[in-house]
């Protein structure tokens, strides 16, 4: 738990980001964060005012055993699944959360205050039953501060719009590509639209678009380091604030124009950008990096926790850093590419390893409850 002097200590750059438009997400959460007090000693003190979980967080939480003792004994002795265990836990583990956001969401309409929950990664290429398992997801955790995550795979998009068409608040994740931003975009557009259409109240339906950052540089600074020139090396570390600068500036296009215009008209929200993935990999960098040279009002920056505190102890926020880079980004990406160093070979490349290393985790997790269950059976005859 965060003391009220570390707190008076560290409040400075987190409350800046803040007041430049920025919200504070955590990237993790756990059974013993929530139990302890330690996520509602984050809401009060640091500034957080959402959380995101993924297949990989919860793979980290569960698989340790730690705080789930007693329930992994309850389904041992009602004979459960495996998939019905693991979705018992995790939605327990959101519900909780979002009671303990509860408060934010209300002081902010809705807007913050969100806890995420991720659909089943298998599902990521399967419409029908992304739809199917976004729909029991909500209703599992039956709190109006949950966003359902789906990925932005080309089988998620239709999912989005008809998730989003029926009232369901949406995170979509594993953005990393210009053009399946837009393709976002559209499908939100398009699910407002449905919903409007069905009378639904859309002041009451949100979304953040999930565009990953530090994997781009670590992918295209890899290729940059084998290139080893000058210009190459001169080049590390500008992709992904290029990518997402490039992001927003679409975000501010797309929103700013008459299809939204007319939604807007009947209470819509937009779609803000979220930056995910903040983690800085490589230690050349300033740990603060995808933090401080990404503030722009309406964005949402979901930190792991090692990167909150970073930021809260030595980070440089200054105010806006995105909306007057936008030509020197399109420079930026122009020369990876003149170097022979395809964009749209290095985006499809890393969506589906996002889909593979979420698929593992989930898979891992299932095999790390599975022996719990076993376990326990064995212990309760």
């Amino acid at each position: 738990m965060i003391t009220v002097t570390e707190a008076t200590a560290t409040a400075g750059a987190l409350r800046r980001l803040s007041e430049a438009g920025v919200s504070i997400w955590l990237d993790d959460l756990s059974r013993r964060r929530i139990e302890s007090g330690n996520l509602a000693g984050l809401v009060e003190s640091r500034n957080v005012v959402g959380v995101t979980t993924n297949p990989s967080i919860f793979q980290a939480a569960i698989g340790s055993g730690e705080g789930y003792e007693e329930q992994l004994a309850d389904l041992a002795t009602r004979g459960v699944t495996v998939d019905e265990a693991v979705r018992m836990m995790t939605t327990a583990d959101v519900r909780a959360a979002a009671d303990v956001l509860r408060g934010v969401y209300d002081a902010t309409g809705g807007r913050d205050g969100r806890v995420s929950i991720e659909v089943d990664p298998r599902l990521a290429h399967d419409t029908r039953a992304t739809i199917a398992e976004a729909r029991q997801l909500a209703w599992l955790v039956d709190r109006p501060n949950v966003m359902i995550k789906i990925p932005a795979t080309k089988a998620g998009l239709p999912a989005i719009t008809e998730v989003i068409g029926a009232g369901i608040s949406v995170n979509v994740t594993l953005i990393f590509s210009l053009e399946r931003y837009r393709e976002v975009m559209d499908a939100y557009l398009a699910g407002l639209e449905k919903a409007q259409a069905a009378g639904l109240d859309l002041a009451g339906i949100h979304s953040v678009a999930s565009f990953f950052v530090s994997r781009v540089d670590s992918e295209i600074d890899k290729r940059l380091t084998l290139l080893g020139t000058d210009d190459a090396l001169a080049l590390k570390g500008k992709a992904a604030l290029a990518n997402a600068r490039l992001a927003y500036e679409a975000y501010e296009n797309v929103f700013a124009g008459d299809r939204f215009t007319a939604l807007a008209g009947a209470r819509a929200n937009p779609q803000r950008p979220l930056w995910a993935s903040t983690g800085v990999k490589d230690p050349a960098f300033r740990d603060t990096l995808y933090v401080e040279e990404l503030v722009a009002p309406g964005t949402v920056n979901t930190m792991p926790e090692a990167t909150l505190d970073a930021a809260a102890d030595h980070g440089d926020v200054q105010g806006d850093t995105v909306t007057g880079g936008y030509a020197q980004a399109r420079a930026d990406l122009g020369a990876v590419e003149r170097l022979g160093i395809s964009y749209d070979e290095v985006v499809q490349q890393l969506e589906q390893e996002g889909v593979a290393k979420f698929e593992a985790a989930w898979q891992e997790l299932l095999d790390a409850v599975t022996k719990s269950l076993d376990s326990k059976g064995v212990d309760g005859e």
